[in-house]
């Protein structure tokens, strides 16, 4: 028997303001609130599913150094163009961090600065 990821953690400032990005970003709704601010936010469907939830923990202050997990997106209904204008329209911001302008990707980041990539490939939706 083998794991399957089930839940991603992110800490963050400002719980709310990432719950509304990435529940945008990914179709996802708030699933629980925590009396300290952090929230799980997941599919309609809610927690156990196929894709993991995400909780955003609150932190007043980001972890030192350079986190080396980061989240990849792909479309499920437009070209990764169109996903990439409406991504930017929600507040993420295009990060360079190092690119060489040959990928088939975008690297970006979330109101809170945490880099994302946005893939080129479409995927059918769950």
């Amino acid at each position: 028997m083998a794991c399957r990821i089930s839940e991603l953690v992110l800490g963050c400032r400002d719980p709310q303001l990432l719950a509304r990005f990435w529940c945008e970003v990914l179709d996802f709704v708030v699933l629980s609130r925590e009396d300290d601010g952090t929230l799980e936010i997941g599919p309609r469907e809610g927690f156990g599913g196929p894709q993991p939830t995400i909780i955003l923990s609150r932190r007043d202050e980001p972890e030192k150094g350079k986190s080396r997990l980061h989240i990849d997106v792909n479309a499920t209904d437009r070209d990764q163009d169109a996903e990439l204008e409406r991504l930017l329209k929600l507040g993420a911001r295009p990060a360079d961090i190092g690119q060489t302008g040959e990928e088939q990707w975008h690297v970006l980041t979330d109101p809170e600065g945490n880099e994302f990539c946005l893939l080129k490939a479409r995927l059918n939706p769950l």
